[in-house]
């Protein structure tokens, strides 16, 4: 027997691929959660059509994963595929009315963004050694780059050399759904990126020069190397449990954040599409806040 649902996520997955222009990793993420949802209800309900699924068929379904000790954070994202999923079918007219509308969400406790501290950033820079050779060049560069503009990974693997313009001191970085933004670069770094370009011509043979960043062998970087080279150096400089390019990016926001920046501008920096994703880095402030009331104040 065919599958019912088939046809109605086959429509909203190509949505998600060609109008919203979501990553492959992020909309295999919707498919294995919306799957999964249809597997169970067409198990426990034997439902035929997305008109029949109600709101007690979600709640049982997030039930059930709970009840397998899945995580809130995990849940709450399976639910948010969901309403995805109906929103979309609302507003093409596949259902009369989604099932999401009563279901309430597991609360997950908020976590702040881990971040390098602004001395252990400046001994990276000032008193790490590295290597005099190419991987030692490009090493460098990277962490620069991650620290001084809040880029992704994927972002700085994809980036292009027409995407900096040294004259105006600005990178026009690629990021997710294809939205694009532009991001000033200080003088230094804009120094260290010309250098860095220059030689890339004069010391790789047969360089992809399209790309950015590039090996020793001219092809450009992929991600693991970056990842491990970004542990590599933050290994020598902080005691952080996670060491990656994200955290780098949480440090740059941070760091604008607790030194004054408006958090509207560093929404637009990091390419966000809402305040709410920015909010975070406020927090950190806050903390800091109450830890100087704390230790200063005599009845704190």
């Amino acid at each position: 027997m065919d599958n019912p649902f088939q046809p109605p996520l086959q429509a909203f997955i190509q949505y998600l691929t060609f109008e919203k222009r979501y990553s492959r990793h992020t909309i295999v993420s919707y498919q294995n959660d919306l799957e999964q949802f249809f597997t169970y209800i067409s198990s426990q309900y034997q439902a035929a059509s997305l008109e029949e699924i109600g709101t007690t068929y979600v709640r049982s379904w997030l039930a059930s994963l709970k009840a397998d000790k899945i995580t809130a954070k995990t849940i709450n994202r399976k639910a948010s595929s969901l309403k995805s999923f109906f929103k979309y079918h609302l507003k093409t007219g596949g259902v009369a009315a989604s099932p999401m509308w009563a279901v309430t969400t597991p609360k997950i406790s908020k976590r702040l963004p881990e971040f390098v501290k602004e001395k252990d950033m400046e001994n990276m820079f000032l008193h790490l050694e590295f290597p005099d050779n190419w991987r030692g060049k490009t090493d460098r560069l990277l962490l620069m780059l991650f620290y001084q503009t809040g880029m992704r990974l994927s972002e700085q693997v994809n980036l292009k050399e027409s995407q900096v313009d040294f004259s105006k001191r600005v990178i026009k970085v690629l990021g997710k759904g294809n939205k694009e933004r532009v991001v000033p670069v200080a003088e230094e770094l804009v120094t260290a990126m010309k250098a860095y370009r220059q030689a890339k011509r004069k010391e790789i043979k047969d360089c992809d020069c399209t790309y950015f960043f590039v090996l020793e062998s001219g092809k450009r970087l992929y991600a693991k190397y970056v990842y491990l080279a970004v542990k590599k150096y933050l290994s020598e400089i902080t005691t952080l449990n996670k060491k990656s390019p994200h955290i780098l990016r949480h440090t740059f926001a941070t760091h604008l954040t607790n030194n004054g920046a408006d958090i509207n501008a560093v929404k637009e920096l990091l390419g966000h599409s809402s305040l709410a994703a920015t909010q975070v880095y406020t927090h950190n402030n806050i903390e800091k806040l109450k830890e100087a009331h704390k230790k200063a104040h005599p009845r704190a």
